[in-house]
């Protein structure tokens, strides 16, 4: 398994946040991982990507110019990305906040309204982990055991609250990217 990811929304979305939970527990499934963050100087409302490559194999280069997936948080990150996905790649896209879908016939595609729905879960700033869940069922790039005790000691004892919160959002990412609206 190799694939190369990218993260891009505004800061304050969690693309960063969600690409790193990915490579931590990819590293705790020992994992090769590279992760590289990218945001303007804006805290938060400017630009955030980040790339993520998760494999069985060493890494050559953590840059890549054609990912196999991308996870989209708004409108101008899928003008940007789009067109870059290799074909047969991912796109997840967070459709709350895009005015179109995408065009390209040649990748797979999960349209979640993840503003939306994190929005009925209390808390608009989960919506990164609606789309990392729908991402796991399209790619079980790892397991979402591990994610959930990655996610655990990345928060604390003290964030537990936020820790059950984004799991819920992760399963209902999940949920939906395999046909479930419940």
């Amino acid at each position: 398994m190799h694939e190369e990811l990218i993260f891009a929304g505004f800061g304050g979305q969690g693309v960063l946040f969600a690409g790193q939970l990915l490579a931590y527990t990819a590293l705790a499934e020992e994992k090769h991982v590279t992760w590289i963050p990218s945001y303007g100087p804006e805290m938060r409302g400017g630009t955030a990507n980040c790339t993520v490559i998760v494999s069985d194999d060493p890494i050559g280069s953590p840059v890549s110019q054609h990912p196999s997936i991308a996870v989209v948080f708004n409108h101008p990150s899928l003008d940007k990305y789009e067109e870059f996905i290799r074909p047969g790649g991912l796109l997840v896209v967070n459709s709350s906040l895009t005015m179109r879908e995408p065009e390209r016939d040649d990748i797979d595609c999960a349209l979640l309204p993840a503003t939306e729905l994190a929005n009925q879960l209390g808390n608009p700033r989960v919506a990164n982990m609606i789309l990392l869940g729908a991402l796991l069922v399209h790619r079980p790039i790892v397991t979402q055991a591990t994610i959930a005790r990655t996610l655990a000691n990345k928060l604390g004892p003290a964030k537990a609250d936020l820790c059950a919160l984004n799991l819920r959002a992760l399963e209902r990412g999940m949920a939906l990217a395999q046909g479930d609206p419940a």
